[in-house]
């Protein structure tokens, strides 16, 4: 009986396809070549309108408008004419009849153009699709990632037909074998799918991009916005997509551009060689842009990389266009301009006024980011911000979410001459309890302020703020108290930073990591890393384990993830228990991969493995090369400023490195030029505690021509002091050797410096090197030497000093609080006594 039931729906549907390819009407309607000509078969055979008549007269209105430019397009004429209305009618009261994959064709034409998204006809559509989803009836794949976009564009990103569709991507997830159909289905599940599911979605993805030779550039930029929706900054994939992007960039208009750069920015991801293409791309058609939308979007691209001409090109266009630009490209506008810390002021001054016409349309959270970029550009309008003020305070008496709260308060902090008022402190207690770490910081973060300037104002206002305080405190210890999955907490711990965390809860963040130590594993290692970077702690027990479980995984953790581990433990100079294990795993999977990094990533990277005393010869002579050289160069020109600077004092300080540490390598020393223009921009050196020191040392060697202040050694380190003492411990004049350290011009660096600066000295004698190390020298809470100061030392003592390292802790404490025992104390470590 099964078999011939087959038979018969199979001889069933044949027949049917027959009479759709000799249908007349059907030919008609598939012929023509305007919107009137289907209406005027409509309108003509409304009697004779079958369910697909019907279905394909809808899609074919759409496929006349996809033929056209964006902007000669008809949807408002086609959605307001009286036979679509006929069309929409007939197709809501034959939606029973119709094929599966025609319910899923028309949905997706009626939905383009632009019907409401909650339209009578679009919910009976999606209503009897997800019958038969539920009556195991399966969709091929393509019609089910059609069907999946229109319920994303429907924005029903948690509905239980959602959840249908997930269902049954997971199913048939290994027999998906298009990254078109994979992109779409991704984008529109991401809501309501699993971690495990999610990875394996993203190890599908990575494997349809590796075996296709040639992907289309929307279906990477679907991934990249699968990544967002997730919230996940996966390195594979992102580099995938980037290969993708650089090879169709001559089919990449500014609109496209554009969203790449947005999600890259979203996914903390930038590429040095994609940023030079885009650059040369709408560099050369700068003058194309004419409407305020396509501007907006160049000026969000190139203004952060543009040269001096383009920027200044940029600036006068946006000044002529300001009273063109909707609200949000107005916030478009605002935040590339912080992002240049371009402070124009005519520009400047014409946004903000005509901000005025827009501030209302502005939800909170934009209001927020546009309060923000307007303080930090110091705009001057102080109209503007009594209105900003005035709107905030809307927002924050009617907000329940307290991430809103938080928000508005820290950014009603930043308001110029704003005195803090009652509602803000009953807001914030109302909301404390609720908060996450992030928030508690922003509340915080502004409480402080307002009680450091004394800008409370009404009666016992110190009193209640103190309050407040105490109460944020207990709500920040409760919810660590309460913290029992680590990955949610380093989650929270992302963006929490500044005075309060550091004076309350940094402790005890270290604690309840340690408590969750169990729980590190290669997936959150780096998470856990950035966090120990920035906090500055050195904890043995966290960095052991992050040790060991990198060992353990090396495979598994991206080498990028890698450079951001390494940093942790050369920055804090610390060596775990199998310390020659650790490095050489880690650099062996690294020199395996160099690949993966960018030219300034390199750089990064030869710099944090010098300062760990490691110098692996492919990773040295590939950065120290012309053409790697030349091409770092070029792309040092599209990075933000403080990166560009960061390379470029890294590569100093690594080709610094190379040369005293390894001449094996044979790598000259080209960073002179460079060293006198970073100390010629400098300020003065000559603080007060110099000039203190420098007496006494005046006083203990018996002249001031003994002791020489804020000096310039060979290859630019400064010193805060240096002395000679001959072999019988009395000071030498250091003037009388000739080594002109003090005057940058004169500065001339010698091949071999370290045997020349021994032929310099009298027989036994002993150029010494006095530092004083500050906080910033050692980790928080410890007496244990950071990995630059360390490094300082080693590389002074290959340039011939002895070192004396004098720490902010011994200095500064009660033992040495008389000129007597400060006197003895230098004595004492100047002549070596113990």
């Amino acid at each position: 009986m099964l078999c011939l039931r087959q038979v018969c729906l199979f001889t069933l549907r044949h027949y049917q396809a027959r009479t759709l390819n000799s249908d007349l009407l059907l030919s008609q309607i598939n012929s023509c070549t305007h919107e009137d000509e289907v209406f005027s078969l409509v309108g003509r055979n409304k009697a004779r309108l079958s369910e697909k008549h019907v279905g394909i007269a809808l899609n074919m209105l759409w496929q006349l408008q996809k033929k056209r430019p964006l902007l000669l397009r008809t949807s408002d004429y086609i959605r307001n004419h009286s036979q679509f209305l006929t069309l929409c009618v007939l197709a809501e009261n034959k939606v029973e009849h119709m094929e599966d994959e025609a319910i899923v064709d028309t949905l997706y034409s009626i939905l383009r153009l632009n019907v409401e998204d909650h339209d009578s006809l679009a919910e009976v559509l999606v209503t009897e699709a997800w019958k038969r989803l539920e009556r195991q009836v399966l969709l091929s794949l393509p019609a089910l990632s059609k069907f999946a976009l229109c319920l994303y564009k429907q924005c029903r990103h948690f509905s239980p037909v959602i959840g249908k569709v997930a269902h049954i991507v997971d199913m048939k997830l290994d027999s998906i074998q298009d990254i078109r159909i994979l992109s779409v289905l991704m984008i529109s599940i991401s809501d309501v799918i699993s971690q495990s599911f999610r990875d394996r979605l993203l190890h599908k993805a990575g494997q349809l991009l590796e075996e296709k030779d040639e992907v289309h550039f929307n279906y990477a930029k679907r991934i990249l916005q699968f990544l967002q929706n997730v919230k996940l900054r996966y390195h594979p994939l992102l580099e995938k997509c980037n290969k993708i992007f650089l090879k169709s960039a001559s089919r990449l208009d500014i609109h496209s551009i554009s969203l790449i750069f947005g999600l890259y920015e979203q996914l903390g991801f930038d590429n040095a060689e994609f940023r030079l293409v885009a650059k040369q791309l709408l560099s050369e058609t700068i003058d194309d842009y004419y409407d305020p939308e396509t501007f907006a979007k160049l000026f969000f691209t190139l203004g952060p990389m543009a040269g001096s001409k383009e920027r200044e090109r940029l600036l006068v266009t946006a000044m002529h266009m300001a009273e063109e630009f909707s609200s949000h490209q107005v916030l478009v506008i605002l935040k590339t301009m912080q992002k240049m810390k371009c402070r124009n002021s005519h520009l400047l001054k014409k946004m903000a006024s005509i901000l005025h016409k827009h501030l209302d349309s502005y939800h909170v959270l934009q209001l927020v980011k546009l309060t923000q970029y307007l303080v930090v550009l110091r705009c001057q309008n102080l109209e503007l911000f009594a209105k900003l003020k005035m709107l905030l305070f809307g927002f924050l008496k009617s907000s329940v979410i307290p991430a809103d709260t938080a928000a508005i308060i820290r950014v009603l902090a930043m308001l110029p001459s704003f005195q803090v008022e009652e509602i803000i402190i009953n807001k914030a207690a109302a909301v404390l309890p609720q908060c996450r770490l992030h928030h508690l910081n922003c509340i915080a973060t502004a409480l402080v302020k307002w009680n450091h300037y004394d800008q409370l104002h009404w009666q016992n206002s110190s009193e209640r703020c103190v309050k407040l305080l105490q109460k944020l405190n207990d709500c920040g210890f409760q919810r660590l108290q309460k913290a029992n999955n680590l990955n949610l907490l380093l989650e929270e711990l992302t963006h929490v930073n500044g005075e309060w965390f550091e004076e309350v809860l940094s402790e005890e963040t270290m604690g309840m990591c340690q408590r969750l130590i169990d729980q590190i594993t290669w997936a959150n290692v780096l998470q856990l890393s950035s966090f120990l970077i920035k906090t500055n702690h050195r904890c043995s027990s966290l960095l052991d384990r992050i040790a060991s479980v990198t060992v353990e995984n090396i495979d598994k953790i991206h080498p990028f993830e890698i450079y951001f581990i390494l940093f942790l433990f050369s920055a804090l100079n610390y060596d775990p228990p199998a310390n020659e294990e650790f490095f050489e795993y880690c650099i062996q999977h690294l020199t395996s991969n160099l690949s993966c990094f960018e030219t300034h990533h390199l750089v990064l990277l030869g710099h944090v493995l010098a300062v760990a005393g490691y110098f692996p010869p492919v990773l040295i002579t590939t950065i120290f090369n012309v053409s790697f050289l030349s091409k770092l160069d070029a792309q040092l020109g599209v990075l933000p400023d403080t990166l560009k600077q960061r390379v470029r004092l890294r590569l100093m300080k690594l080709n610094r490195a190379v040369c005293l540490e390894c001449p094996e390598f044979h790598i000259p020393w080209f960073h002179e030029h460079y060293c006198q223009r970073v100390f010629h921009n400098c300020s003065s050196r000559i603080n007060p505690l110099r000039q203190h020191v420098h007496r006494m040392l005046t006083e203990i060697l018996g002249g001031s021509h003994y002791a020489r202040i804020s000096v310039l050694t060979p290859y630019y380190y400064e010193i805060d002091f240096e002395c000679i003492l001959d072999e019988n411990k009395k000071p030498l004049p250091c003037m009388a050797q000739n080594i002109p350290t003090d005057d940058v011009e004169g500065i001339r660096l010698r091949h071999d410096i370290k045997v020349e600066g021994r032929k310099a000295l009298p027989p036994g004698a002993q150029r010494i090197a006095l530092e004083f190390l500050d906080s910033k020298a050692f980790s928080k809470d410890s007496r244990h030497l950071k990995g630059e100061p360390a490094v300082k030392k080693r590389h002074l003592e290959m340039l011939g000093y002895r070192v004396v390292q004098i720490p902010h802790f011994e200095w500064n404490s009660m033992v040495l609080s008389t000129k007597g025992e400060q006197l003895e104390y230098l004595r004492r470590h100047l002549y070596g006594i113990q």
